[in-house]
């Protein structure tokens, strides 16, 4: 029976980075995959990093810090998880793309609210986003630019993040390996260890729930509802182009209204087919040459099957943004989950009634971005140290009471109700 400081069970962008800095810290680590590493939604995803698309306040704050980890990782690591950075050396930078004055007045209200948490943002023109963007639709009337943000290789990331435990020799790596039962003591409800399917107890004082779209069972095995499911999206990857935008990160401004489900607010103007899918336009291009765009935002529970009208909804908006992708060919398209919380933000601490356990997921579509700040706040849980930044509280699985998740619930059976009458209303048509 081995014995560890630390069990993270997942070995996605979170569990990787939380055995990182546990490690760090001189705990005796072990990651408990029932895949591989970056297997999940880390295989499913683009690299983008930063703060633009989150939300003023605490999600947009560990945004920004996480860019700064980001940073310092790309110093320290031996591991190339390629940080994109241009000819100069200079960051790639993060556009986001306006299609209508009315967003560019949503928009200049976010560029305010960044610039009061002292974070880089602008707002520019038709003419300056042609400069920033020739091969962009003529007719948009302009952008949010953060020159500031960039993109990563999520896998590399992952891997960066075991490479760089190891060197330690407090890392061990259990993959393709499930967790079927978490060990607690009967009377204090304190965590002593878990139980594979493999038959094997690993003991600890502490376990991580870094799983992802199946927080919830994990937290199931200690007691815990966790308010976490799995949430949809759909990419399409093209031949070889190279680059289309300049600047590595770009999506349309109705990617951050339908994110927060704001997007019945106001009339986007795209076809039906667009509104029935939920699709926003989101473009990376990878450094194969191949260029992935994307993408959706819907609850197909944990299926990640390619839908068709999907792809023909994404490759609407993909034309609507750039148009020379008319003359591209897609060659393959995936789907993946995002671990999305109810409430829009992630879980990310300890647990008062349940001692020695920690939670680190629901991080939704900004797991690659936030990664690293969600590690490092979870080694000083783990550690007792004060926390990164004052605002990281908020993230607490103390926010939670019964009332307040059976709350989120039926607001968001309400949400999903009203896009899949939007779907079958579609459907119906055609």
């Amino acid at each position: 029976m081995k014995s560890y400081d630390v069990i993270v069970v997942g070995g996605g962008m979170m569990g990787t980075a939380c055995a990182y800095y546990l490690t760090r810290e001189g705990l005796k680590t072990a990651i408990v995959e029932r895949g591989d590493i970056a297997g999940g939604t880390v295989s499913h995803t683009d690299g983008n990093i930063g703060y633009s698309e989150k939300k003023p306040g605490v999600d947009m704050l560990q945004g920004y810090h996480s860019l700064q980890l980001y940073m310092e990782m790309e110093k320290e690591f031996d591991y190339d998880f390629e940080f994109e950075r241009d000819k100069k050396g200079d960051t790639t930078g993060y556009i986001i793309a306006c299609e209508s004055e009315f967003e560019m007045e949503e928009a200049a209200k976010r560029v305010e609210e960044m610039r009061a948490l002292d974070l880089e943002a602008h707002l520019v023109d038709a003419k300056e986003f042609q400069e920033l963007e020739p091969l962009v639709a003529k007719d948009l009337p302009g952008a949010m630019w953060m020159p500031k943000e960039s993109t990563v290789n999520p896998y590399k990331v992952a891997f960066g993040y075991i490479y760089e435990s190891r060197k330690t020799g407090l890392l061990d790596v259990y993959s393709r390996t499930e967790v079927v039962d978490i060990l607690q003591d009967p009377g204090t409800k304190a965590v002593q260890g878990i139980v594979t399917d493999k038959g094997e107890t690993l003991r600890a004082p502490k376990v991580v729930n870094a799983a992802g779209c199946w927080a919830s069972f994990i937290g199931a095995m200690a007691g815990l509802d966790i308010p976490i499911e799995p949430r949809y999206g759909q990419l399409l990857v093209t031949e070889k182009t190279g680059l289309i935008t300049q600047h590595r990160g770009f999506i349309e401004y109705g990617y951050i209204l339908a994110k927060y489900l704001e997007n019945g607010t106001y009339d986007r103007g795209v076809s039906d087919l667009v509104e029935a899918y939920n699709v926003c336009f989101n473009i990376t291009t990878a450094h194969t040459g191949n260029t992935q765009v994307g993408g959706c935002r819907l609850f197909r529970g944990y299926s990640i099957k390619s839908e068709y009208k999907i792809m023909k909804a994404i490759a609407e908006r993909a034309i609507r943004f750039f148009p020379m992708l008319k003359n591209v060919n897609c060659i393959r398209s995936f789907g993946g989950l995002r671990p999305f919380c109810l409430d829009h933000l992630p879980i990310v601490s300890d647990v008062e009634e349940v001692p020695g356990y920690y939670i680190c997921a629901g991080h939704e579509g900004s797991g690659i971005a936030l990664g690293p700040i969600a590690g490092k706040l979870i080694s000083e849980y783990a550690t007792g140290q004060e926390l990164y930044f004052p605002e990281a509280a908020e993230l607490a699985w103390s926010r939670f009471t019964p009332e307040i998740i059976e709350k989120y619930r039926r607001i968001e059976q309400e949400n999903t109700r009203q896009l899949e009458e939007l779907e079958r209303k579609f459907e119906g048509k055609n």
